[in-house]
C-alpha cells in the first residue's frame, strides 16, 4: 500500500483503508468477534484509515473501533465518521448547529476521543449544500476543537461539485468503481485542483465485483442487498452501485475475462480504482480477517494496462452507463 497526504489535512493515510459499515450492521449476520478480527487484520496489514458512521449498528461500529484501538495501544490510524442520518425524518431542516453538535458529541463518546479526526455529513439532502450556515456550524465545531476537519459523503457527482465550493470541506466520499465511472470526469479534476481528498466507497458494488455472487445467492433479511434492492430504505445507488442485479451479473462475467491470472476479481476491482491518482483512499469492507488481508494485498497488484482500462470502459459504456451514468 502507498502512503500519501489526506488532502489539506495533516494526516498520512494508506491508499487502501477499512470500511466499517459491515462490522456495524445491514450486511447480514456478522459477529462482533469477526468484526474485531477483520479490523485487527486490516491494521496488522498496515492500513492507516478507518471509515465509519454513527448509524452503523446504531454506534456499534464506532464502539468496536474504539475498543480495538484501545486494546492495541499503537499509533492511531485516522478515523473518519459521519453524521446526519440519525435524523428522523432525514430532512434538511434537521441540520441545525445543535443537532450536529449532538451527533458529534455522541461519536466522541463512542470513539472515546476528545476530537474527531474527520466528520462527514452523511449523504445529506441536496438543500443542505445550499445552506452556508450548516458549514458555518461545522467551522465553529472545528474551532472549538471537537473536530479536526470535515467533509461530505455524497450520492451524486453534482452534490460533490457543490460541496467543494465551501472552503472548509477537506474531503468528499463518493461511490467510484468499475460500475460507477462518472466521477473521473469533471469531478475528479475539480477535486484535484482544490486539493480535496477523495474517499472511494462501495468499491466492489456491494459484492458484485467480488465475482462470487450468483443469481442463486441468498441475502439475509437484515442485509441491505435484500431490503434495499429497489431503494426502499436509502438511496438505491448504495446497493449494487445502483446497477440492476441481472445486468450487474452479466457485466461481471465480461469483467472476469480481464482479471489477470492469479488475481481475484475483488483485487482487480480495487486495483482499478487505485489507477486514478485523484483517489486518496478506497474503503472496502470486510466480514472477516481473510477479507481484510485480501483487500490490503490488492494494492500490490501490478498497474493495469491501458488496454485493460479501455476494455473496462467499454463494458461500462455498453452495459452499465445507461442505468447509472446520468443518475449519479
Amino acid at each position: 500500500m502507498k502512503h500519501h497526504a489526506f488532502g489539506r489535512m495533516p494526516f498520512t493515510v494508506t491508499n487502501v483503508g477499512f470500511g466499517a459499515w459491515q462490522i456495524g450492521g445491514s450486511w447480514g449476520d456478522i459477529s462482533e468477534a469477526d468484526g474485531r478480527a477483520a479490523l485487527n487484520a486490516a491494521l496488522d496489514a498496515g492500513m492507516t484509515f478507518i471509515d465509519t458512521a454513527d448509524v452503523y449498528g446504531d454506534g456499534r461500529s464506532e464502539k468496536i473501533i474504539a475498543d480495538v484501538l484501545k486494546t492495541r495501544g499503537t499509533k492511531r490510524p485516522m478515523v473518519a465518521t459521519k453524521a446526519g442520518r440519525r435524523l428522523n425524518p432525514h430532512v434538511s431542516e434537521g441540520y441545525t448547529s445543535a443537532n450536529l453538535e449532538g451527533f458529534i458529541d455522541r461519536s466522541l463518546t463512542n470513539l472515546a476521543v476528545d476530537s474527531l479526526d474527520l466528520v462527514q455529513l452523511h449523504c445529506p439532502p441536496r438543500d443542505v449544500l445550499y445552506q452556508p450556515e450548516v458549514f458555518g456550524a461545522l467551522d465553529a465545531l472545528q474551532k472549538a476543537g471537537k473536530i479536526k476537519g470535515y467533509g461530505v459523503s455524497v450520492e451524486k457527482v453534482e452534490d460533490g461539485l457543490k460541496a467543494i465550493e465551501y472552503p472548509g470541506v477537506v474531503s468528499i466520499q463518493i461511490i467510484y468503481n468499475i460500475f460507477r465511472q462518472r466521477p473521473d470526469h469533471l469531478f475528479f479534476q475539480e477535486a484535484r485542483r482544490r486539493n480535496v481528498a477523495i474517499i472511494a466507497r462501495v468499491p466492489l458494488a456491494s459484492g458484485l465485483l467480488s465475482g462470487k455472487i450468483t443469481r442463486d445467492t441468498h441475502f439475509a433479511s437484515d442485509d441491505h442487498r435484500n431490503f434495499n434492492r429497489n431503494g426502499e430504505a436509502f438511496d438505491v445507488g448504495e446497493t449494487f452501485a445502483g446497477v440492476p442485479f441481472e445486468v450487474g451479473l452479466q457485466a461481471v462475467e465480461e469483467v472476469r475475462k480481464l482479471v489477470p491470472e492469479g488475481a481475484t476479481m475483488a483485487a482487480f476491482a480495487l486495483r482499478w480504482i487505485l489507477m486514478s491518482d485523484a483517489v486518496t483512499v478506497v474503503i472496502p469492507g470486510a466480514r472477516n480477517a481473510e477479507q481484510a488481508k485480501a483487500n490490503a494485498a490488492a494494492a500490490d497488484l501490478a498497474p493495469l494496462s491501458a488496454d485493460v482500462m479501455a476494455a473496462t470502459r467499454k463494458i461500462y459504456e455498453r452495459l452499465i452507463a445507461p442505468h447509472v451514468h446520468q443518475r449519479w
